[in-house]
């Protein structure tokens, strides 16, 4: 009888005991993912990279909104300049809060086409209106008696151009040039599908066929700032302005571009690349024709919800410059982006005129219509020359830095191309190693 009961408080006793357990692993369970959502929303923050240096915290969990991470967290990785994503605008746009926030319901974007009545027939006309509004407003280009064509960025435009610009019974394809250094994605994309009705030739300079042929004009230029017009003026030349960089934060603004097609885009001109939309202005009603045309066999138009999300941005920009009442309540965004390349570009220069280890180009200065004030030129990209290796890209890889080397623009190894629009702890690494880098290779 006894042993009986010993056996049953045993078994209530390891009862009790699992019980305990279960509770212990359930509170553990519930504690670790309340702390993963707390750090996942932003609202907490393990100070590491403290505990790791033996900084003394008191072995404590800040409690604090996430910031930027401290320069020391970021020096022994790489930072990535090749490409020119534009999270520089980020911590503007946060600023702005609701201000651009937009509702779109879901009986919204069920039918394909916007305004059947224009030759875009899938542009939306918000769009298309704030579109006009911004450019008379910057004064940057000629909107009148023109067609908005809008594409899925700037990179679907320019084969929406080579599709309407080039013959389809010619002997052979159209040559497409563009003085170097020209954009590194140009051959990339003119030569990906093979297409017969044109190729790339490379360097204008060195081109001398009589044949018809479609220079590309891009002004400021990408990669190296500077202000270009058409190398020839030949009877069969065809002229393609790509202008994404014409806007006031990179350059002064000296007159309205007034070209048959120009080519924009919204990655550069508010930094939202990632909405993947651009706009052409295109003098003939033909061509513009058939650019809708190679749009609507590649993808069947272009998204409406972007659209009607860029239309709202744009309106905002507008309404900061022309609306007296919102004007001085922050601070509008192209004076934002303006001095904010300003300050990068000084920076940059201070740090390479330290040393003979870099240089970079001389850039044009100049009075902009726009903002009323003078400046140089202070593109998206720095084109940075190594004055004392062959192989740039690849010393300052040894480095952690990312870059694209001058040989994808037609030009020298010695020559990079390096974003200057990227987040802002990586920019301040960039100068710092920049910086290191001159003090060392110099005399």
């Amino acid at each position: 009888m006894a042993s009986k009961i010993a056996s049953t408080k045993s078994v209530k006793n390891q009862t009790a005991l699992l019980a305990a357990g279960h509770w212990l692993m359930l509170s553990v369970a519930i504690n670790v993912g309340f702390l993963l959502k707390l750090i996942h929303d932003g609202n907490l923050r393990i100070d590491w990279y403290g505990l790791h240096n033996g900084q003394d915290n008191g072995g404590h969990l800040s409690s604090y909104a996430a910031e930027p991470k401290p320069d020391g967290q970021i020096q022994n990785k790489y930072i990535n300049l090749d490409h020119g994503d534009p999270t520089m605008y980020q911590s503007y746009w946060k600023q702005m809060g609701d201000r651009t926030d937009v509702v779109i319901s879901g009986w919204q974007s069920v039918s394909y086409f916007s305004d059947t009545k224009t030759v875009c027939w899938f542009l939306e006309p918000g769009f298309a209106n704030a579109v006009t509004r911004l450019h008379k407003l910057v004064g940057n280009a000629e909107t009148g008696n023109r067609h908005i064509v809008v594409g899925t960025g700037s990179t679907q435009l320019f084969q929406a151009v080579l599709y309407a610009l080039c013959p389809y019974d010619a002997p052979e394809p159209m040559s497409i040039v563009s003085a170097a250094p020209f954009y590194s994605s140009y051959p990339l994309i003119t030569d990906c599908l093979k297409s017969g009705l044109y190729k790339w030739r490379g360097e204008v300079d060195d081109f001398n066929k009589e044949a018809p042929y479609i220079e590309l004009v891009t002004s400021p230029n990408n990669p190296d700032g500077s202000i270009r017009e058409a190398v020839f003026n030949g009877s069969g030349q065809i002229l393609v302005h790509d202008v994404a960089y014409y806007w006031p934060q990179y350059t002064p603004i000296s007159s309205r571009a007034d070209h048959d097609i120009m080519l924009f885009t919204l990655s550069k001109s508010t930094g939202h690349a990632g909405m993947r939309l651009g706009w052409a202005l295109v003098k003939d009603e033909a061509i513009a024709k058939k650019m809708v045309k190679f749009i609507e066999i590649s993808s069947i138009g272009v998204s409406k919800d972007s659209q009607v999300r860029a239309a709202k941005i744009l309106d905002v920009i507008n309404d900061s410059y022309e609306d007296s009442k919102t004007s001085n309540e922050s601070k509008r965004f192209f004076d934002y982006a303006r001095e904010e390349m300003a300050k990068r570009w000084s920076q940059l220069r201070e740090v390479v005129n330290k040393g003979q280890a870099f240089s970079l180009p001389t850039l044009p200065v100049g009075e902009c219509n726009f903002s009323h004030h003078t400046f140089a030129t202070q593109p998206a990209f720095a084109w940075l020359k190594c004055e004392q290796v062959d192989d740039c890209e690849s010393f300052l890889k040894q480095h952690k830095i990312l870059t694209r080397g001058g040989v994808h623009f037609g030009s020298s190894e010695k020559y990079v191309r390096a974003s200057l629009i990227g987040h802002e702890e990586d920019y301040n690494e960039f100068i710092r190693r920049l910086s290191l880098i001159n003090s060392v290779e110099s005399p």
